[in-house]
């Protein structure tokens, strides 16, 4: 079952005190970002955090769980998301915990055939 947009807008806006928060589709669920840096996944309206340290140091108890077969596990945040403040503050310290995204290269053009002749292929001298 796909996640709901209600749903994923819900958890963004319970979280946006932890900074500039957004989301993208994905796979058919959905990615949250934090400042640029994906913090977690919203899978089968659910919300799956990325486990780090100090993101687990703010949880009283920790249920990991996957958000989609074959994934590591990720901390499922439900209750907590009904405080924006305490959902805010765990998101801030996760996105902390991840290193920057890295940057690609920008693409260098393709480069374009000589017009006219064709690249390789001799040509008769003129007469």
């Amino acid at each position: 079952m796909a996640s709901e947009i209600g749903f994923v807008e819900y958890v963004c806006e319970q979280i946006r005190g932890a900074g500039r928060v957004s989301h993208r589709r994905m796979f058919g669920e959905f990615a949250v970002y934090c400042d640029g840096k994906v913090v977690a996944l919203v899978c089968d309206n659910q919300f799956f955090l990325k486990p780090t340290d100090a993101g687990k140091a703010l949880l009283d108890r920790v249920k990991e769980a996957p958000p989609y077969p074959g994934a590591k596990p990720y901390y499922l945040i439900d209750a907590l998301l009904d405080d924006p403040e305490a959902a805010a503050t765990l998101v801030r310290a996760t996105a902390a915990a991840l290193p920057a995204p890295a940057v690609k290269p920008a693409r260098k053009p393709a480069k374009k055939a000589p017009r006219g002749r064709t690249a390789g292929r001799a040509t008769k001298p003129a007469k």
